[in-house]
C-alpha cells in the first residue's frame, strides 16, 4: 500500500463537491469507483456507501475488516474568498511538507480516511481477509448516516475509523453532543436618521474545531463583538441593525460583524471604547491567537434597526454566554470532559435572530446540564430556545482485542508506543457503539491541524505513518 497512491486517491476526492447534506455527487463517485475496480458496492436509503473486497485466497477464514469514514466535509472560507462548494474543486497546494488549503478548509477530515480505505481496496500486492469501505454520509452536521445504519449493511466485526488527527495516537473514546438554539424575535422599527451608522468587525483569528481546538484560548469572534457592543451600550443609547457571526456548530466561530448607529456626539468616545477593545483583545490572544483583527468603518446603511429590548437582551446574553472548555476529566489527564462552543448569529425572516451553540461531553447529565446553562442564559434574555442533535459518547474499553493488536503492530513497525487516548471530539463511534455492541473498534488518521476552519492541512510525513501501519494492521489480523 503506497501514500503516493492514497495522495492521488485523496486529489481526486477534493474535486467533489461534498458537503455535509449534499453529498450526491460523492456517494456517485464512489459507487463508481466500486464498478470501476471490480468491487462489491451498494448504499442504503440514506446514502451510505459499502464497497467491499473478497478475502483473497487462502484468507477466507480472516475476520471482516470493516474501515470507516465519512464522506462529507466542513465547507468553510475566508471573508471575500469566492469559492462555490457546490461546484469549485478545493485549491491546495504542498507547502513545507503539508498539503494545505489556505482560503477554505482542505476536507483531509475526513477525506484521507476515504483515500486510505480506497487504497487498500485495490492494492494487488496486499493479501487480506474481506475487506469492507464504509462511507457514511453527514459526519459533521448530525451523524445522519451513522444514526441510519442499519444491521447487516456491514458484515464485519472490527472497525477502524479513520477519522482521528493526530498520527501515534489511537483513540478508544470520545464525547458526545447536543446542540442548543436560541430565537429571538424583534420587531423593526424607523432607524434614527440623525444617529452615524458604523460597522465594527472581528476577524481573521484562527477558528478551528469545536471539540479538539475548544482548549486553545482561540477568539471566539461572536464573543469579542459582543464585548465591544456592550462597552458601547453602556455609556451610550445605540441602535442594531444587523448583527452576524459563525457559522457551522462544530467550528469556532472567526468572523463576526455588526452595524449599529449612536448620536454624533458619541462618536469619540465610541471611537475610543473601539481602540480599547481592540488593544485588549490584541494582547490578551497574542500567543494563542495573534492573527486576530478588529475594524471599525462608517458605513452607509438603510436598514430598519433592531427595537431596542431585543438589541438590548441579545447583547447582555452574548456577553454572558458561556463558551470553551468547562471541566476537565478527573479520570483521564488532560481530556476536555465538557465544553460548550458560541458558535454563531443569524439573522433570519420573519424578524428572528438566532443563536447556534453546541455542548460536548461524554457524560450525558453532563453535557444536558451545560445545555441547559446555555438555555437559562438565552430564555433569561427572552428567547425561545430549543435542544436538538444529541448524540452519544463512546465509551473507552481497555481490554479490546483491537486495541491491543494495534499498540503491538505500532510498536513493532516505528519502534515506539502509541498513545492511547480518548478525545474531546465525536466521533460516530459512540452511535456505533450503542447500535452494534459486539464490534470491536478503534479510531487513529494522520496529523492534520486547523480542520473545520480555512487553513486545514495535511502533515505529509504523518500520512506515510499512517498508511503504514494501515496496512500492517490490515494484513496482520487474523
Amino acid at each position: 500500500m503506497d501514500s503516493k497512491k492514497v495522495l492521488e486517491i485523496f486529489k481526486e476526492i477534493t474535486t467533489v463537491p461534498r458537503e455535509s447534506g449534499h453529498e450526491e455527487k460523492i456517494i456517485k463517485w464512489l459507487l463508481d469507483f466500486g464498478k470501476k475496480h471490480k468491487l462489491g458496492a451498494k448504499k442504503d436509503k440514506v446514502g451510505n456507501v459499502l464497497l467491499t473486497k473478497k478475502a483473497d485466497k487462502g484468507m477466507e477464514k480472516v475476520p471482516t475488516i470493516i474501515m470507516q469514514s465519512h464522506s462529507d466535509m466542513v465547507c468553510e472560507k475566508n471573508q471575500g474568498v469566492k469559492h462555490d462548494f457546490a461546484k469549485d474543486p478545493i485549491n491546495y497546494c504542498i507547502e513545507d511538507g503539508w498539503m494545505i488549503a489556505k482560503d477554505t478548509t482542505l476536507g483531509a477530515d475526513c477525506g484521507i480516511g476515504m483515500a486510505a480505505q480506497l487504497a487498500a481496496l485495490i492494492d494487488p500486492k496486499m493479501k487480506t481477509g474481506k475487506l469492507e469501505a464504509l462511507f457514511t454520509i453527514s459526519e459533521e452536521t448530525g451523524l445522519d448516516g451513522a444514526e441510519a445504519l442499519e444491521p447487516g449493511f456491514a458484515t464485519g466485526k472490527i472497525l477502524l475509523n479513520l477519522d482521528s488527527e493526530d498520527e501515534g495516537e489511537l483513540c478508544i473514546g470520545c464525547n458526545g453532543g447536543i446542540d442548543t438554539t436560541a430565537v429571538f424575535t424583534y420587531k423593526p422599527v424607523p432607524q434614527t436618521k440623525e444617529f452615524l451608522k458604523y460597522k465594527v468587525r472581528v476577524f481573521g483569528s484562527q477558528g478551528g474545531h469545536s471539540g479538539d481546538d475548544i482548549n486553545k484560548n482561540r477568539v471566539n469572534a461572536n464573543q469579542m463583538l459582543m464585548r465591544f457592543l456592550y462597552k458601547v451600550l453602556d455609556k451610550h443609547n445605540i441602535e442594531l441593525y444587523e448583527i452576524d457571526g459563525g457559522n457551522k456548530r462544530n467550528a469556532i466561530p472567526r468572523d463576526a460583524h455588526a452595524i449599529f448607529g449612536f448620536p454624533k456626539s458619541a462618536k469619540a468616545s465610541v471611537v475610543k471604547i473601539f481602540n480599547q477593545v481592540r488593544d485588549e483583545v490584541k494582547a490578551e490572544f497574542a500567543i494563542p491567537d495573534p492573527g486576530v483583527q478588529m475594524e471599525l468603518v462608517p458605513i452607509e446603511c438603510k436598514l430598519k434597526a433592531i427595537d431596542a429590548n431585543t438589541a438590548a437582551s441579545l447583547i447582555f446574553a452574548g456577553v454572558a454566554c458561556p463558551h470553551g472548555s468547562y471541566k476537565i476529566s478527573d479520570t483521564i489527564p488532560g481530556l476536555i470532559e465538557i465544553s460548550t462552543n458560541f458558535a454563531s448569529i443569524k439573522m433570519k425572516k420573519p424578524n428572528k435572530i438566532v443563536i447556534g451553540s453546541s455542548q460536548r461531553s461524554a457524560v450525558v447529565s453532563e453535557r444536558r446540564w451545560m445545555a441547559q446553562q446555555m438555555e437559562a442564559c438565552w430564555a433569561m434574555a427572552g428567547a425561545k430556545v430549543t435542544h436538538e442533535g444529541e448524540y452519544p459518547g463512546w465509551i473507552p474499553k481497555l481490554n479490546s482485542p483491537i486495541l491491543e493488536h494495534c499498540k503491538k503492530v505500532y510498536k513493532k513497525l516505528f519502534k515506539t508506543d502509541a498513545k492511547v487516548i480518548v478525545t474531546p471530539a465525536g466521533l460516530e463511534c459512540g452511535l456505533f457503539s450503542l447500535k452494534f455492541p459486539d464490534w470491536d473498534m478503534i479510531s487513529f488518521g494522520p496529523t492534520l491541524r486547523g480542520v473545520h476552519a480555512p487553513g486545514e492541512k495535511l502533515d505529509l510525513a504523518s500520512l506515510d505513518k499512517f498508511v503504514k501501519f494501515l496496512e500492517q494492521l490490515l494484513v496482520t489480523i487474523k
